[in-house]
């Protein structure tokens, strides 16, 4: 990173999204997060991949935004009915290597699971590994987050004022996630 890089607005307009469920077992829950993500970004597109190749494939698209829904096992690990496999870390490096400023695993899944095959640190990207949606709850947040986002807050920012809401001091409303900040100070318009 040269010194005009820091003084470079990190902003995107037009910003491309991903809903991807890796399996027909969370093709609803996808469904109902496109419904939020077209709302503020109409070009945001909707896929059910049935198999890690079909999902390595629509990752490279060159999204944004891409809000995954998918279950890691305890290796850290995406899975297909194949037996194909897909380690967080590779999850991750496709993304950067894609250009997404921000990947969200949106599915309930345990923190050690994620501490096994996800360790984003260092990388530029956000990253949002859902430990918790929190039911109805989760879209409320995602509404809330993509309304600051879109105008014009860095995720930085938007991601610190929706999961913790002002005057209270516990955020029963916030899913519970683990969140890294490698590419905070982009703007998704």
């Amino acid at each position: 990173m040269g010194l005009l890089d820091a003084f470079r607005k990190d902003e995107v307009v037009g910003t491309k999204a991903l809903v991807c469920a890796l399996g027909a077992k969370h093709e609803d829950l996808g469904k109902n997060d496109e419904r939020i993500y077209k709302r503020f970004y109409p070009a945001t597109d909707s896929f059910v991949a049935t198999t890690i190749a079909e999902l390595r494939n629509v990752l490279t698209k060159g999204y944004d935004i891409v809000h995954l829904l998918c279950d890691v096992d305890s290796q850290g690990a995406l899975s297909d009915p194949t037996g194909a496999r897909l380690p967080g870390a590779e999850l991750l490096k496709i993304c950067v290597d894609s250009g997404v400023k921000l990947l969200w695993i949106a599915t309930d899944n345990f923190a050690e699971q994620y501490n096994a095959g996800f360790q984003p640190k260092g990388m530029k990207l956000n990253v949002v590994l859902t430990e918790r949606r929190l039911g109805p709850n989760c879209s409320l947040f995602i509404d809330n987050l993509l309304t600051k986002l879109s105008a014009g807050e860095s995720f930085s920012k938007a991601w610190n004022v929706a999961s913790k809401p002002e005057g209270k001091s516990v955020q029963p409303d916030v899913p519970h996630t683990i969140t890294f900040l490698g590419r905070g100070s982009v703007v998704l318009r």
